[in-house]
């Protein structure tokens, strides 16, 4: 996920490629017959644990498609594996739009990626819908308006944290773990920001590679440091080997994990539920381990779907559930096209939701977009872990996106 030099290559081959390519029609209607939709996923590599997020919403346009789909239409959901790699990525959306013909790019995965494909489909007027990133450079309304965010951005999550330690623990000492990476230098990045002249209190943060085989040193590190608060940023199946080593060296400080890693069944459990017990993170949807929504209405909607739409040995997966969330709501805005699926209208209808709130969202998180407002969710909630369930404190936090993300 390193958008480095490699990246620079890949911006420039595809501004290069743009002149190169036939001529084709922006603003294509689909056909009476199915909406064509592209999408493109980390099925294999260092990130294929997000792959489930594409499963996940494969199968819920398979749902739509068996209750009649929309307006008449079927969904033709095509995705494809890039690897994590954006090279792949920005071939595989050049195939999906010049040779399957897809109406629109949604949901596809991570930042470097997204970054890649965005010039080529601004420049081909092709709708990049609710990409899976928080990255605010994928919600620049004026810059690039065919392309549009969805969760919360990863800069305002880390204020939040940041917000938070400076509320509980205003002058105790701090040590950072994040992912060396896009993904990890945007929270981080929020946290700096939101602690101000607290970051001195930082005393040591340490970058990692997703495929790091040295996070017990890095662990011993941090503890040795003498740090009251430890705050982990990256994927779940780190964050429940971090918990795990830091709990073996008897070290029990005030664990904070960004909200990807949040997830009680893909890294509290495997942690160790005891050793997770006080685990602080901040969340805008549910959790689907959590015992919490077991007689949630739209959980138990979720666990039907799961059982008859998305075979799997889990039912629990956050990402899958991430998935389902970002296809319901993709659904909310192909329903409001009602019977104009151009992509001007797609755009234009995913403009303009108003206090939408996808049925597993927590209670009070909203979307709300407009021509000039590309980030949908822009609401958390803080929640800290008892070893049994997330346990939610204090108001929807909306303080920590007051920033514009258009620009």
């Amino acid at each position: 996920m390193r958008v480095t030099g490699r990246l620079l290559f890949v911006l420039i081959a595809a501004l290069a490629s743009l002149g190169a390519m036939s001529e084709q029609r922006t603003d294509q209607p689909a056909s009476d017959k199915e909406i064509r939709i592209g999408n493109v996923m980390p099925y294999s590599g260092p990130l294929s644990e997000f792959g489930a997020i594409g499963q996940a919403e494969a199968a819920y346009f398979d749902m739509v498609n068996a209750r009649g789909g929309i307006n008449g239409r079927k969904i033709r959901f095509i995705t494809r594996d890039d690897n994590s790699d954006p090279t792949t990525a920005l071939e595989l959306t050049r195939n999906l739009v010049e040779k399957d013909d897809v109406h629109l790019m949604f949901g596809s995965f991570g930042t470097p990626g997204n970054i890649a494909t965005r010039w080529y489909l601004n420049e081909k007027k092709i709708p990049q819908l609710f990409v899976a990133s928080g990255d605010e450079e994928l919600s620049q309304a004026k810059a690039f308006p065919w392309t549009m965010g969805w969760q919360p951005s990863y800069r305002a999550e880390g204020r939040i944290y940041a917000n938070y330690i400076q509320a509980y623990y205003p002058r105790k000492k701090i040590v950072v773990l994040w992912q060396n990476d896009q993904f990890g230098r945007m929270l981080y990045k929020g946290i700096q920001e939101g602690l101000g002249d607290m970051n001195r209190l930082v005393l040591v943060d340490i970058a990692f590679d997703i495929n790091d085989e040295h996070l017990d040193g890095h662990v011993s590190i941090l503890k040795r440091a003498g740090a009251d608060i430890f705050v982990f940023l990256g994927v779940p199946s780190t964050a429940a080997k971090v918990i795990k080593l830091a709990s073996s060296l008897k070290w029990r400080p005030v664990f904070i994990v960004n909200d990807a890693s949040a997830s009680i069944a893909n890294a509290m459990a495997p942690a160790g539920l005891e050793n997770s017990a006080g685990v602080i993170s901040a969340a805008f949807l549910k959790d689907p381990s959590d015992p919490a929504w077991k007689d949630d209405p739209a959980m138990k909607d979720w666990f039907g779907f799961m059982d008859k739409y998305h075979h799997v040995e889990s039912t629990n997966n956050s990402a899958a559930l991430y998935g389902y969330a970002a296809a319901e709501a993709l659904t909310q805005v192909l329903k409001q096209c009602g019977n104009d699926f151009s992509r001007d209208n797609i755009m234009r209808q995913a403009a303009s939701m108003k206090s939408y709130q996808p049925s597993v969202a927590l209670p009070n998180i909203r979307m709300n977009t407009s021509p000039n407002s590309y980030l949908p969710i822009r609401q958390m909630r803080l929640v800290q872990f008892d070893g049994r369930s997330w346990q939610p404190f204090g108001d929807v936090i909306e303080t920590a996106f007051t920033e514009g993300a258009a620009r």
